[in-house]
């Protein structure tokens, strides 16, 4: 969970001798310009990423030589004591600072004095805030990854519960094939999985170490990359000093990754919408998971779902910020990339939180079996295995689709299904017709014909439920 926002001490002032970086100006900063260009109130969040590359970073320069050892122990020091306060909220922090980073390193020049001023050596705040990102999207991938198993998981439960319950498959909604409400509960699972591949490929791209880059173009002290890449996990040093300040591709693809997540999540919603509709009536969502009216004393609205599908929205529109934020930028760092942390904050907590809905709601949503049993059969859903049935015979599929569709119709005039049309009716169509159509034509059969790889046969649904828990377990 994320810490909450701590109490920032905002100070309009025009006096900026409080600032690290204040030398060079010989006016203060307007009092609006630097509340504007502050990110204090949101890049906090980042402070325990900051604190950690810190800390990598003084041990390198210790290692390195730059530091020396009580340098480095005394800095140690500090960070870990300023950890603590802010786990503990008992961190002010100054907008006069600007940023997560100027804060911290005040705070730890006041706890140790000299040697907090010389943790910045060989950094800066470009290759700074670049890592801290990529350490604190690392961890949040690692959650939403958590989230989505914990979902793929109950959508596995439920699916076996009802390997064999058949309802109808729709094609532009409108009734086309009998399935299993197992069968399409795991292509649901099947979009997760390849939601988790994107994921960690993402996380790849992710997991490259900027720091060392400092503003653009490298530093001339003598640093060790490799051995604070190894400290803070990360799996090599980048390779571009220009490029480690300057991109943003991994946050992009973060967010088209989540994007991708929220548009399945999405869709999901929408069919659980619809099937609690009265007009479906294929399945009851928990009551502590919906609402209801507050004129009308019969509804029951399936708000977490309507929710997610909204939050779909939001999450697709930072992934468009992010890429218009980036599209015009020459190399390398540019004050515009401070608008990168704030979409990518709420894209993360966005999906943490859906997922985490669904996983909690799905196991506890409740088939309308017969209904469903029913819907299937009012809507000619065995159309295409009689057509099959006719091929099998001996008639081309085309005349065969003649055929059939020649018997809907009849069924359509007498409100009936075609497997309650008598064997006489069916064969004034075809003469290829015998008794042993009806084995065909019952939604029993068509499901368990179709026993193939990815099929919905019964028997199918379950060895695929056992494979996706194999692939679980090997993830």
């Amino acid at each position: 969970m994320h810490p909450p926002l701590i109490r920032i001490k905002i100070t309009m002032t025009n006096v900026n001798a409080d600032k690290l970086s204040s030398a060079r100006f010989a006016e203060a900063t307007d009092a609006f310009v630097e509340v504007f260009t502050a990110s204090v109130d949101f890049d906090q969040r980042m402070a325990q990423q900051d604190i950690q590359g810190s800390i990598a970073h003084a041990k390198m320069l210790a290692h390195c030589g730059i530091l020396t050892t009580q340098e480095r122990d005394d800095i140690i020091s500090g960070l870990t004591q300023i950890s603590q306060e802010i786990t503990s909220d008992n961190f002010v922090w100054s907008i006069q600072q600007e940023d997560v980073h100027m804060n911290i390193e005040a705070r730890l020049t006041d706890l140790i004095g000299f040697a907090g001023k010389k943790l910045h050596t060989g950094r800066s705040r470009n290759d700074q805030v670049a890592t801290d990102i990529r350490l604190y999207l690392r961890s949040e991938v690692t959650q939403i990854s958590a989230q989505l198993t914990r979902l793929q998981i109950a959508i596995l439960n439920v699916a076996e519960q009802h390997a064999d319950t058949i309802m109808p498959g729709f094609t532009h909604l409108q009734v086309a094939q009998p399935i299993t409400f197992g069968h399409h509960l795991m292509a649901w699972f099947e979009m997760l999985s390849r939601d988790q591949e994107r994921l960690q490929d993402c996380c790849k791209r992710i997991n490259i170490m900027p720091l060392g880059a400092a503003a653009l173009a490298g530093t001339s002290y003598p640093i060790d990359r490799n051995m604070t890449a190894e400290l803070l996990g990360f799996s090599r040093p980048s390779a571009n000093s220009l490029d480690s300040v300057s991109d943003r591709d991994f946050a992009i693809e973060f967010a088209a990754a989540g994007s991708l997540i929220m548009m399945h999540l999405s869709r999901f919603s929408e069919e659980l919408i619809l099937w609690s509709s009265a007009q479906f009536d294929f399945i009851e969502i928990p009551d502590a998971f919906c609402t209801g009216s507050s004129i009308m004393p019969q509804k029951k609205n399936p708000d977490v779902p309507e929710l997610v599908r909204g939050k779909s929205g939001r999450v697709t529109g930072h992934l468009m910020s992010l890429l218009m934020l980036m599209k015009s930028q020459p190399l390398a760092y540019n004050k515009d990339n401070q608008e990168d942390k704030e979409p990518l904050f709420d894209t993360a907590d966005t999906l943490i939180n859906c997922l985490r809905a669904y996983a909690d709601m799905v196991p506890h949503i409740q088939a309308k079996k017969a209904n469903m049993y029913n819907s299937a059969k009012r809507g000619f859903a065995t159309a295409t295995d009689l057509a099959d049935y006719l091929v099998r015979k001996g008639m081309a599929f085309r005349d065969a689709h003649e055929v059939v569709g020649l018997a809907v119709r009849l069924g359509i005039q007498s409100q009936r299904d075609l497997s309650e049309l008598s064997l006489t009716e069916l064969q004034h169509f075809s003469p290829l017709i015998s008794e042993d159509v009806f084995n065909y034509l019952t939604l029993e059969g068509s499901v368990a014909a179709r026993k193939h790889i990815g099929g919905t046969a019964p028997e199918t649904v379950k060895l695929a439920i056992q494979t996706a828990r194999q692939r679980l377990l090997l993830k």
